[in-house]
């Protein structure tokens, strides 16, 4: 039986490039973060972990409460908007699974079907203590991580082993999460999609992604 595992979304909040609350934006009649935390729930997580900035009801209006369909634990990094490596330590200190998904909260299209695919992927499962597969030469924290189009890890989807990302977090003395993760050599894990339809890693980072975002929403909720 494969071990429990959490959801860690990092929601920080105002985009510089969106001059905007982002995870509060809607696409598809959810905002943003409500559309991860449903996936991630979807998918079996024991508990979500939400770093970032209070918001009513998950994110915003249309989203479910947070006892609706589960444990929702919401904290802050601290100075708030410090970035996402301190946000990062500060919601693995909520983590109580073996195993985290690592999410960002501004993630449309991800799906439960994606975040089995990374749960599935991580190497050898969740191991006991934080042990690393393969002796000395081993990663550094067992993870499997999604590739886009082009090849590049999505950081913010990923899947690892809590107690080994706790190690690597913990002897990390940089800002930058690809800094951090890197070197552990997660799994990486390629998905399907359709050519013409929108990425699961799709990050509404600017209004035109957000509009083309919304204009895909509406072409599947038409179908």
């Amino acid at each position: 039986m494969a071990a429990p595992f959490d959801a860690l979304i990092l929601a920080g909040g105002r985009s510089a490039r969106m001059g905007a609350d982002k995870p509060g934006l809607v696409v598809g009649g959810r905002t943003l973060l409500g559309s991860v935390i449903a996936a991630a729930r979807e998918a079996g997580v024991a508990r979500v972990i939400v770093v970032g900035p209070p918001r009513p009801g998950d994110a915003g209006p249309g989203d479910a409460g947070p006892g609706d369909a589960g444990p929702l634990r919401q904290v802050q990094e601290d100075p708030p908007g410090a970035g996402p490596v301190p946000a990062l330590r500060r919601g693995l200190a909520e983590v109580t699974a073996p195993v985290l998904l690592l999410l960002a909260a501004a993630l449309p299209f991800l799906r439960a079907g994606h975040l089995r695919a990374l749960r599935a992927a991580l190497p050898g499962g969740a191991l006991p203590g934080g042990a690393l597969p393969g002796g000395a030469g081993g990663p550094a924290a067992p993870g499997a991580v999604l590739l886009d189009e082009t090849g590049r890890p999505q950081w913010l989807a990923s899947c690892w082993d809590a107690a080994g990302l706790r190690r690597v977090a913990g002897g990390y003395g940089g800002s930058s999460l690809h800094g951090m993760l890197g070197p552990a050599r997660p799994a990486p894990v390629r998905l399907g999609r359709a050519a013409a339809g929108p990425s699961p890693w799709l990050d509404c980072d600017t209004p035109g992604e957000l509009s083309r975002a919304r204009a895909w929403a509406q072409e599947e909720a038409s179908r």
